[in-house]
């Protein structure tokens, strides 16, 4: 395919970045330039040699600038095949239009801010699409640019080239439907009405990671552009190695997990799974209690923590344990430089608050993709359903709900024990709900921790009444579970015959 060197090109932009690069590289190669409203005053500051749309075409806008480049002498110029169109083009009195540098109007940033519903339609570009999709379709003889990113692209090869060639025609034209289809849906999803901003992300490669899961598999890390927090994807790393891509797994599930909590909490994770999870009045403590909970998993864990890390715990988890990344939303300077005698533990900066770019869960399999809602279903103590004849006491409810969203985050079957807002042991990712118990109990017994009294947390329904009695021998005093079992009437018999205070949720929490 032959290059395309152009000789009239038309500049409409919102984003004027270099601008005054790109006219005075157009000047020099003796282009005719065409520009409309703000675009030619800016242009008119650089260099005479502009014309105004409004001039070229014989139009003058109208309806506030509404309607300024929809006129055929325009589309006409831009839409001509060189190979066909030429001479009724010529009869018309029309021009071709080789280049178009157009961007849009910032639909999205305008409602990503405080405006009124009638704001937001005014930042609804028409001309703009219409004159870069014109463009973009008639990439054999056009060239289009909507990214002020591309213009070193274009100047480069222009120079080396003398003229544009037609794969990067063809790249900057799929470049301008990419940049439509996301246009367009941000302002479709903005009319369905959503009660909060349209969060209207693309999605864009940030960093190419050393390898997968394992050293055989090639793993890059995506993230999404306008995030307004800092997530796990896009945390501030404040020092230590790269993070691996089961860095950033097991950070997921450990910053999901303590942003449960209100008060101060600590969870550690390992392999995706909580292994030590503590709630308590002081951010010392709950790591303290954490930690407690299983010190064997935690080495070379990743610790999550919800509020400000304080020198104090900074000294407690050097001395303690071996850790791959800390997370949280702030960090003393004097624990900062407590990390730095470890240079490779991974310290993360993350707000509480997330983006949420696309609502729900994405998992590939053979021959096609699964997609789900997150699973946001949080459960109230009023929600609960007491179905024994014993009621769990004001303290084991408390520890009840601390278990329950502990056992949200747990590969299923999960089961939690807990006693005073800690995790004293947890089973998870068992063929068999009874395992899970019975590895529960061997965590808690492993590291001297009294399980009389506990409570117990099971993210699915008993389907029989071998785990209440597992649970029984054990000493656990009060069960959280979905219910829902076709043998429930069973499962709280055994409840009863071992004085256990049992409630129900209606709510179940597989995670796979």
């Amino acid at each position: 395919m032959s290059l395309v060197k152009p000789k009239i090109a038309l500049i409409s932009l919102s984003d004027k970045t270099n601008i005054e690069k790109i006219v005075n590289f157009l000047i020099e190669k003796n282009v005719k330039i065409i520009s409309t409203g703000g675009t030619y005053k800016s242009i008119k500051e650089i260099t005479d040699n502009v014309i105004e749309v409004s001039e070229f075409t014989g139009f003058e806008e109208m309806m506030d600038g509404r309607v300024k480049t929809l006129h055929p002498k325009i589309h006409a110029g831009i839409l001509s095949r060189r190979d066909s169109d030429m001479e009724e083009l010529k009869d018309s009195g029309y021009e071709a239009i080789d280049l178009v540098i157009v961007n849009l109007y910032p639909f999205k940033e305008t409602i990503q801010q405080d405006c009124s519903f009638e704001e937001a339609i005014e930042k609804i570009d028409i001309g703009g699409p219409t004159m870069i999709r014109a463009a973009a379709k008639n990439f054999k003889d056009v060239v289009v640019i909507s990214d002020p990113e591309d213009y070193d692209k274009i100047m480069d090869e222009w120079n080396a080239n003398d003229g544009i060639s037609y794969d990067l025609r063809k790249n900057l034209s799929q470049k301008v439907f990419a940049l439509m289809s996301d246009y367009n849906k941000s302002i479709s999803d903005y009319l369905k009405g959503d009660d909060k901003k349209i969060h209207d992300y693309i999605i864009k490669k940030s960093t190419s990671l050393r390898y997968g899961e394992n050293p055989h598999q090639s793993a890059t890390l995506f993230t999404f552009d306008n995030l307004e927090n800092r997530n796990i994807a896009n945390a501030e790393i404040i020092q230590g190695k790269e993070l691996s891509y089961n860095n950033i797994v097991d950070a997921d599930a450990a910053w999901e997990c303590v942003r449960e909590f209100i008060n101060p909490a600590c969870v550690i994770v390992k392999h995706a799974n909580p292994c030590g999870v503590a709630e308590a009045n002081s951010i010392d403590d709950a790591y303290d209690l954490a930690f407690k909970t299983d010190p064997t998993s935690a080495f070379g864990g990743i610790i999550a923590l919800n509020k400000r890390v304080s020198l104090a715990t900074a000294k407690e988890i050097n001395s303690r344990q071996f850790v791959e990344v800390i997370i949280a939303p702030e960090f003393e300077e004097e624990a900062i430089n407590e990390f730095s005698n470890k240079k490779n533990i991974r310290i993360l900066k993350v707000d509480i608050k997330q983006d949420n770019p696309y609502p729900g869960t994405i998992k590939k399999v053979s021959g096609g993709i699964l997609v789900q809602d997150d699973d946001e279903k949080s459960v109230g103590i009023d929600d609960l359903k007491c179905v024994t004849k014993r009621q769990p006491s004001k303290d084991e409810m408390q520890d009840l709900m601390f278990a329950w969203k502990v056992a949200k985050f747990v590969k299923s079957n999960a089961i939690v024990y807990a006693r005073k807002k800690k995790t004293i042991g947890i089973g998870a990712g068992q063929m068999s709900r009874v395992v899970s118990a019975e590895i529960a109990n061997l965590k808690a017994k492993e590291e001297g921790l009294e399980v009389e009294g506990a409570v117990m947390a099971s993210d699915a329904f008993f389907p029989f009444r071998d785990g209440i009695d597992k649970a029984a021998t054990s000493g656990i005093a009060a069960i959280i579970q979905p219910g829902g079992s076709i043998k429930d009437d069973e499962v709280i018999a055994a409840a009863d015959e071992h004085n256990i205070a049992m409630v129900f949720t209606g709510t179940r929490h597989f995670r796979h």
